[in-house]
């Protein structure tokens, strides 16, 4: 077909890449690739790739989406890559990766982000000076971190990326950011939209950091094009351009249409986040809410809990269950699981913020302690993190008529349902559960045209609701529901 737009989404998170080519004259996404990563964990919480890693994954998605849709390579206008927030990519002089890179779960940095918190006024300094409360896993406790344990890679820091950026510079050989991302370094200042210079400086007086830093870009801004040797290796068009991209949560946004007050984002992954858009920046006095700017020209308030699809998948392990008998069992138990809790803290937690708590069952007796129980617990458990996440939000003045599902969680229905009842809101998927690739692609296609009412249109275009999954609370569950979180919240307290 003549008249196809067709663009390159990329997603490179934690577990692996997604590929997705989108049409943008249809708003059809025309096939899908994939390809995994590993994770190098270690003590005290480390947690890092080898980028490489993201090389090779970006190239193989990219090939099986491709094959998927059945296009020419040649047709591709733009790219738009989604990352992984808050990770540490360090460059040489000569664009070498000088180690791995350290990842948003790295909770290694712990001693030196209470360190730096100190040094800002504690929470309300930082969100004061900052607009966000710094926390391990933000990308600044992890360059003090660098200083004090790897002196001899910090002497030979030329650029400090994040995922994201790292992997537009593969692309492009540009060094650039957009707001975004940028938030959730901990040295980017969320009103003002500006790097905190004197706080990189503090870290290291020399300069160094400063003069590392990337150049800020605007969201509909292209980063410029994909580099002819790259390009060539991709099989994509060497006219390409490469879009402003942004970090997973930002392209995620976008992807479910939540770039307009009144929509709310959930994703339901291995960790949980709810996010809205908001025009101005009102940053909340509750530290859990981060205030990140959105990567379509707003601000994206949000909040991110630990634990949810690696809490529920530890049940199901421990129980040997498939995903369908542990719907099943969910689904046979009453709302409140008989009396029986679970506070699913199996990392820390963020929200409620208590990094340093472990998971406990609570509320068990010799006729409750059945695997049905168990298994509706531990879903409601990590639910009520997040309803505790939207009533912050709520707190803050965001509004919303409904909330949109995404992550492996949403693909089941009987989950939908403990989400619609707990949020006492209406909840629906989107056709394309890969948001945050979508995201990607049609920010490229926003970036490729150019224009600001170009991204509403594109969105209404590309973002489908899936109709058959639009579950409504009911009644009388919002009731129970409403008591089991009471209750989740007294075993919170006691914490």
């Amino acid at each position: 077909m003549a008249n196809q737009q067709l663009f390159l989404g990329i997603d490179c998170g934690t577990q692996g890449t997604k590929a997705l080519i989108l049409d943008a004259t249809s708003g059809q996404v025309l096939g899908l690739g994939a390809a995994a990563h590993a994770m190098i964990s270690g003590p005290n919480g480390r947690r890092e790739q080898h980028t490489h890693q993201w090389l090779e994954a970006f190239t193989q998605a990219t090939h099986q989406a491709l094959a998927a849709a059945g296009v020419d390579g040649q047709a591709i206008l733009g790219i738009g890559v989604s990352g992984q927030q808050h990770g540490l990519v360090l460059l040489d002089e000569q664009g070498e990766v000088l180690r791995p890179a350290k990842l948003w779960c790295d909770t290694e940095t712990t001693p030196e982000n209470d360190r730096l918190l100190a040094h800002l006024g504690g929470e309300s300094g930082s969100l004061e000076r900052l607009g966000v409360v710094i926390a391990p896993g933000y990308t600044v406790s992890k360059l003090l971190w660098t200083r004090e344990q790897h002196p001899d890679v910090f002497d030979h820091i030329a650029s400090i990326l994040l995922p994201h950026d790292f992997l537009n510079h593969w692309l492009t050989g540009r060094h650039c950011t957009e707001y975004g991302d940028a938030s959730g370094t901990g040295y980017f200042n969320v009103r003002t939209r500006q790097w905190d210079e004197p706080l990189l400086q503090h870290i290291d007086p020399s300069g160094r950091l400063v003069s590392a830093l990337p150049e800020l870009i605007d969201a509909h801004q292209p980063v410029g094009r994909i580099l002819p040797a790259i390009a060539a290796h991709l099989g994509i068009n060497p006219n390409a351009v490469v879009a402003s991209g942004g970090g997973d949560n930002m392209m995620g946004a976008i992807g479910t249409g939540n770039i307009q007050p009144g929509v709310i984002t959930m994703s339901l992954g291995s960790s949980g986040t709810v996010y809205a858009y908001g025009a101005e920046p009102v940053v909340s006095p509750q530290p859990s809410v981060a205030t990140f700017c959105s990567s379509s020209g707003g601000w994206l308030p949000l909040i991110c809990t630990m634990n949810l699809t690696n809490a529920t998948g530890a049940i199901r392990e421990l129980l040997d269950l498939d995903i369908d008998a542990f719907n099943a069992l969910v689904a046979q138990a009453p709302i409140g699981a008989d009396g029986v809790s679970m506070l699913p803290f199996l990392n820390g937690e963020r929200v409620p913020a208590l990094p340093h708590a472990t998971g406990s069952l609570l509320g068990l007796t010799s006729t409750n302690l059945t695997r049905a129980n168990l298994c509706r617990a531990v879903v409601e458990g990590t639910t009520f993190g997040l309803r505790y996440g939207l009533d912050l939000l709520r707190a803050n003045g965001l509004e919303a008529q409904s909330i949109r599902l995404i992550g492996g969680g949403s693909k089941s229905p009987v989950w939908r349902q403990i989400v619609a009842d707990t949020m006492d809101t209406t909840v629906i998927c989107t056709e394309q559960s890969e948001a945050a690739a979508l995201g990607a692609a049609i920010q490229a296609a926003w970036c490729h045209g150019g224009s600001a009412a170009g991204l509403a249109e594109l969105c209404e275009r590309c973002v489908k609701l899936d109709p058959a999954s639009e579950t409504r609370p009911v009644a009388e569950h919002v009731t129970a529901s409403q008591l089991a979180y009471e209750r989740y919240r007294q075993h919170v307290a006691t914490l």
